[in-house]
């Protein structure tokens, strides 16, 4: 075999790093030894990989092609060596969720899944749909949790659980108490909504099709805690996940307004990299993730 797995690591720190001396710092390795692994597998193949663009090293064409291959051929040697020395523990997993599910789902299943013998730890990154989907496409997050759509030829979208978008406004603003709100009463309502590029904003501008040009739109937040304030306080009335929403509804500090006619539908989805190894961490995180989403469904009549 004419490469290493430790070649492989340095190539794919690079990748990530963009820069030899913090890939270097990444794998605990000196700047010139890094970069002898890279000179090395480069000139074993006769191949370029990156192109110096000021003191970056970006990948070239020839580097992101054989990116996904390598990032899958280490995953699985890693896997390999854990199934082989029993007395390590399991990988770090990487997991990137976007914020309604950061914020109120995937802490109490880190909390199972690192309480589990055998398992690793998990780091969790939060964000919208678009910067965890860039995470995954780049192999920063070994999976995604997102709620909102998206197509990208290098990411595999997998349903996990069904969602749906509630609007609300606090208990004495002037909508509070109706029955049903119709278009011009969205049209009149001065909104406080989710930043562009978020799950939620995408499924709201669906949702409110035919409409949107002509929104009150006051304020765009990237935090559900700080919209939710800021109706509270009677600035105008919100969209967000009923999973955000279910403890201010209980104590009365938000109420819900119903808005027939206007689909607020969704799903939560798995992201993965489709070159990505599935590894036996990863098949358990979405497995806990189902047992959750299961558990949290309402009984059906025959159940109940």
């Amino acid at each position: 075999m004419k490469y290493t797995l430790r070649q492989l690591e340095v190539f794919l720190a690079i990748a990530r790093q963009q820069h030899l001396t913090r890939a270097a710092e990444s794998l605990a390795m000196s700047q010139s030894a890094a970069s002898s692994a890279l000179r090395e597998l480069e000139q074993q193949f006769s191949i370029r990989l990156f192109d110096r663009v000021g003191k970056r090293l970006q990948l070239n064409e020839s580097g992101q092609l054989i990116r996904p291959r390598a990032e899958a051929l280490l995953a699985e040697a890693m896997a390999l060596q854990q199934s082989l020395d029993v007395h390590s523990e399991a990988g770090r997993l990487k997991v990137g969720a976007t914020l309604t599910i950061g914020n109120y789902l995937a802490v109490g299943i880190m909390a199972r899944y690192m309480n589990e013998p055998g398992t690793g730890r998990v780091s969790l990154d939060v964000g919208n749909t678009e910067e965890i989907a860039a995470k995954v496409a780049n192999f920063e997050a070994d999976i995604g949790l997102i709620e909102g759509e998206l197509h990208h030829p290098d990411i595999l979208l997998t349903p996990w659980q069904d969602d749906e978008l509630v609007v609300f406004c606090a208990p004495d603003h002037s909508l509070a108490g109706r029955p049903a709100l119709d278009d011009r009463d969205l049209l009149e309502a001065t909104w406080i909504v989710r930043e562009p590029g978020s799950g939620t904003r995408q499924t709201f501008n669906r949702a409110l099709h035919g409409l949107l040009p002509q929104l009150n739109i006051l304020l765009e937040l990237q935090h559900t805690e700080a919209i939710k304030r800021a109706v509270e306080a009677g600035l105008g009335i919100g969209c967000l996940s009923k999973v955000t929403l279910t403890e201010a509804f209980r104590r009365g500090s938000l109420v819900p307004l119903p808005v027939p006619g206007r689909d607020f539908q969704r799903q939560f989805y798995f992201a993965l990299h489709r070159h990505k190894y599935v590894s036996a961490g990863i098949e358990r995180w979405v497995s806990l993730c189902r047992e959750t989403a299961a558990g949290s469904r309402p009984p059906s009549d025959a159940q109940a």
